[in-house]
């Protein structure tokens, strides 16, 4: 495999003119590259960010580059060294018009939000989804169309291609009721949650044989930790349930009307997406300085290494998404001797190459949304004690032929501590006949947006075809930081 290199031209580029300056960087290039401690595109992005500002690096916890800072700022003193100034990209002064789907239920914090990603010099188009709240970058149920060749690591999110995945079993729903126990211990057994969680035991790895994982330095070093973490869940709103799926006739193809035992599963890329999100985003935040209500906006052009190498990665961290409910659903599936009639999924939390009506190419990206092009198939989930629907996206051209991912959050993680009552929740629960194993008052049914009032605001984006309703629900302990 060729080792990663960084050329003196590279070094130049920069504007490094100073030859005892430019041996410098070399060799502190040289060591990073060789000790396997950055990647090669997150080196250029931090001496590009450390020739701008280099007092921001002469600091002991930037030990890494703190010679070099301290030597430019020698330099600057002695005249010999001029800083280039650092040009932050200007935002439009005009906002690309967006549609707001269930405009009556939105926070202001998740409009303002998108009102500034839609004055990027690169947005294109962008639509809100009715189950949207604030974030960071693009608010959750947010949909931003950019230029073809531009990618925003934060207007997909932390968690890339997080996902819903749903296995129809041709087995009867009351088996929720009569054989309770035996569910129960079959989430005991199969599923795996919490910051950091890994997994023994596998049913399939072929994915870690794939030549991406050893095609750059950032993605190669994750390899590990990925491979443990295959097959696990994180923490917040990450869930499996098991739940009853309410089929009409002729609603689902070759599944008859019915009502069956269906197992349902809420997570994403763990650790390596995360890690991957980081990673770049940094980068892109030092590679494309923006005003400080976009600073989480900056992208990465998909001609430079470092976006040909995001790509890469966001794309394995979809593939890995996926496996990690796969893994979850065939395990199970194995346990109870049965394998399911249909398997549905649908994600979130990434970006698609499409054309728009017009011909237009562009990158879309759907962060806290799910691609609802004409008869795709997904899943909406509710909350723990609220039903979820599967359903068939439309093609509305309006919503960038997308859909909201779930119910959407009513009031924030410290706002649920504060003001929801437990005896609620548990009677809440109780009425409904739902088994929860684990989860906090930050999850419960009350911090989320009614669902059906989310589903009436996006009929022209969706069809519903078949109501799933939660029986028994896993997800992390309470005392787990959330990390959705």
């Amino acid at each position: 495999m060729k080792k990663e290199k960084i050329t003196i031209q590279e070094l130049d580029r920069l504007g490094i003119k100073d030859p005892d300056l430019l041996i410098l960087f070399g060799r502190v290039a040289k060591n990073l590259l060789k000790q396997e401690v950055m990647a090669k595109a997150s080196i250029l992005a931090n001496f590009e960010a450390l020739i701008a500002d280099p007092a921001s690096y002469a600091i002991e916890d930037q030990a890494k580059f703190n010679t070099l800072a301290v030597e430019i700022l020698r330099l600057k003193e002695s005249d010999r060294f001029v800083i280039p100034a650092r040009a932050i990209q200007p935002l439009r002064k005009e906002i690309v018009e967006f549609p707001v789907f269930g405009a009556g239920h939105i926070e202001a914090g998740a409009m303002a939000q998108m009102k500034t990603a839609a004055r990027l010099p690169i947005a294109v188009a962008g639509a809100l989804m009715p189950d949207a709240h604030q974030g960071y970058g693009l608010p959750i149920g947010g949909v931003l169309a950019t230029d073809a060749d531009k990618i925003i690591p934060y207007a997909i999110g932390v968690d890339i291609a997080c996902r819903m995945c749903l296995s129809i079993y041709d087995l009867p729903a009351e088996m929720m009721a009569s054989e309770t126990s035996k569910l129960k211990k079959l989430l005991l057994n199969h599923t795996h949650f919490g910051l950091g969680s890994k997994t023994n035991v596998h049913h399939d790895t072929t994915l870690f044989d794939r030549p991406e994982w050893n095609a750059i330095k950032t993605v190669r070093a994750l390899k590990d930790k990925a491979y443990a973490q295959l097959g696990t869940s994180g923490t917040g709103n990450h869930f499996v349930e098991w739940g009853a799926l309410s089929i009409p006739d002729h609603a689902l193809e070759g599944i008859p009307a019915g009502h069956y035992l269906a197992l349902l599963s809420h997570s994403g890329s763990r650790g390596f997406g995360g890690s991957i999100a980081n990673t770049y985003s940094s980068i892109a935040m030092k590679k494309t300085p923006l005003p400080n209500e976009a600073k989480h906006l900056a992208w990465l052009d998909l001609n430079s290494e470092e976006g040909q190498e995001y790509w890469l990665a966001m794309n394995l961290a979809g593939d890995y998404a996926s496996a990690n409910h796969h893994e979850i659903h065939n395990k199970i599936a194995k346990a109870l001797n049965i394998n399911p009639v249909m398997r549905i999924e649908n994600h979130h939390n990434f970006a698609w190459k499409e054309t728009l009506e017009n011909g237009m190419n562009v990158m879309v990206h759907r962060k806290g949304a799910t691609p609802a092009g004409k008869g795709v198939l997904g899943i909406i989930p509710g909350s723990m004690s609220t039903p979820g629907f599967v359903v068939k996206g439309k093609g509305e051209s309006t919503s960038l032929r997308s859909a909201s991912h779930g119910a959407g959050r009513l009031m924030s993680r410290s706002a649920a501590f504060r003001t929801i009552n437990k005896d609620d929740v548990m009677r809440d629960l109780r009425e409904k006949n739902i088994t929860l194993i684990g989860s906090g008052l930050d999850e419960a049914p009350m911090v989320y947006k009614d669902i059906h009032a989310v589903m009436a605001a996006q009929t022209d984006l969706v069809e519903v075809l078949a109501k799933f309703e939660p029986g028994i629900v896993r997800m992390a302990d309470p005392r787990e930081k959330a990390e959705d």
